[in-house]
């Protein structure tokens, strides 16, 4: 049996009053303008009809200060007994609370405090909320409650609100940007035969009417080049990714991710787009290029520092991977040097290209402050990818790095399906050795393969951790409305 507050009861009875004169759960309510489009017309508009819930409220005898409030704006409404009638007005002040919902019609002004107000001529209750608004959000300083209860934090909390508010406002300039490029946007299954895509660990279910094993996906590559194939020479899908790995500021298991690719094109290529991609962008969005992020000024114009993968560890780490070139010899240096490894699979069942992701996210990532682009990455962390024509132990692959995070990562892709089916091999004996990052043998896409592929670039970037940076988010789950939360119970 649940129990109820003394509020809530008192709402709960409010109900049956409310009945007696209006169905306190209508269907609709016509507005004519948007609580942030009202806010900003001229004094002495009439007819002026707008909807939303009260989040502020001073009841007085004759007359009552009201404001109302959506995600992107707010407005106080004027309520007075000699514009709406006595029956009315009584009918306010005692059934309706904080937290309702009302439409309103009447006039706009502006009060002596300078406050876009309607006077109002008439209203309509339009939803009864049972539970009363915390007068202070205990999220605040409880930010697990803003996870679990967002619906609460994004009401009472403007910052919350200004975070959404970006990143829908990113997501729709990046898709602006790409589409007036003629780029296409298409959709990849999520539930997929292989776990294909990226290096990560899957998630596994089961097709019950099939009667087979499927993964969520990691990732939407190997269908979007499918799509080339195909003969689509433009394509990018916005959408949710699953990798069933370790939570920490930066990283969710499901996230929201971009992935891009372009005929005809090379990593080179893709590393100008992205760049006056997120320039065009975050200057829309932002209305400058330089961040503040963590304290740390961040200047995102001009052009981006360019730095090899093996220049990065000699620097950070002083260990040369074109001398300690095989598993064996960089875990020995690594323990010689006493070097602590972070890694859900143990470092010892690591293939020698997650071997090196795994230092480099250690010794030098953190303090890669950027914008830098990460390139040259060896040929076992990119089984994806293009082998650079000039050295065949690295790849045509870059990362953008900003504040320690990566943000984006592309490359040339890998078209010749023989080197793909030998690759793709290595990668299922590493799997079957117990690297679980590694990836499984996939016949049909290498079947797609075989019909031809032009030359390919592509590129994927998390826009959740994009999102968290640009906002100088704590944490990622900041810019997740609904992050995966374990249940209370």
């Amino acid at each position: 049996m649940r129990e109820f507050s003394e509020q809530e009861l008192v709402r709960r009875e409010k109900i049956e009053k409310i009945k007696e004169v209006c169905n306190p759960y209508p269907e609709r309510y016509e507005i004519t303008h948007s609580i942030k489009d009202a806010a900003t017309l001229e004094d002495g508009i009439t007819g002026v009809r707008v909807a939303g819930r009260i989040v502020f409220m001073r009841k007085m005898g004759k007359m009552s200060f009201v404001t109302i409030r959506d995600i992107e704006g707010k407005i106080q409404l004027s309520i007075k007994i000699d514009m709406i009638g006595e029956e009315k007005y009584k009918f306010f002040k005692e059934n309706i609370d904080i937290g309702d919902f009302i439409g309103a019609s009447g006039e706009v002004f502006t009060t002596h405090t300078g406050e876009k107000t309607i006077r109002v001529d008439t209203f309509e209750f339009l939803g009864k909320a049972l539970k009363p608004l915390p007068e202070k959000f205990h999220g605040l300083t409880d930010q697990e409650a803003c996870y679990r209860q967002r619906y609460v934090d994004l009401i009472m909390n403007e910052d919350s609100r200004k975070r959404f508010l970006t990143r829908i406002k990113f997501i729709k300039e990046l898709r602006n940007y790409l589409d007036n490029l003629d780029y296409m946007e298409i959709e990849t299954p999520i539930l997929n035969n292989k776990a294909s895509g990226a290096t990560a660990k899957p998630f596994k279910s089961h097709h019950h009417a099939l009667d087979m094993d499927v993964y969520l996906r990691i990732a939407p590559e190997t269908y979007m080049k499918r799509a080339v194939v195909a003969g689509f020479p433009k394509v990018y899908e916005i959408g949710r990714c699953f990798r069933n790995e370790g939570i920490d500021q930066t990283h969710l298991q499901d996230f929201t991710m971009i992935e891009a690719y372009q005929a005809y094109y090379n990593y080179k290529d893709n590393m100008k787009l992205i760049q006056d991609m997120l320039q065009t962008i975050i200057e829309k969005v932002f209305g400058t290029l330089k961040l503040t992020i963590e304290d740390k000024e961040i200047d995102m114009s001009g052009d981006w520092e360019v730095v090899t993968f093996r220049d990065i560890l000699i620097k950070y780490a002083n260990i040369d991977i074109d001398l300690y070139n095989t598993k064996e010899k960089l875990l020995e240096k690594i323990m010689t040097d006493k070097i602590e490894l972070e890694s859900e699979t143990p470092i010892e069942n690591l293939g020698f290209g997650n071997l090196v992701d795994v230092l480099y996210k250690k010794v030098a990532r953190p303090f890669m402050t950027g914008p830098v682009y990460l390139t040259e990455h060896p040929i076992d962390l990119s089984p994806l990818a293009r082998t650079n024509d000039n050295n065949d132990k690295i790849t045509d692959r870059f990362q953008l790095v900003i504040n320690g995070a990566e943000i984006v990562n592309g490359y040339s892709e890998l078209v010749n399906p023989i080197e793909q089916e030998k690759r793709l091999l290595e990668q299922a004996k590493l799997k079957e050795a117990g690297d679980e990052e590694a990836m499984e043998m996939d016949y049909d896409y290498i079947s797609a393969m075989e019909y031809g592929m032009p030359p390919i670039s592509g590129w994927g970037m998390g826009i959740d951790r994009m999102v968290q940076l640009l906002t100088n988010s704590e944490n990622i789950k900041d810019v997740v409305m609904f992050p995966l939360m374990k249940p209370q119970s």
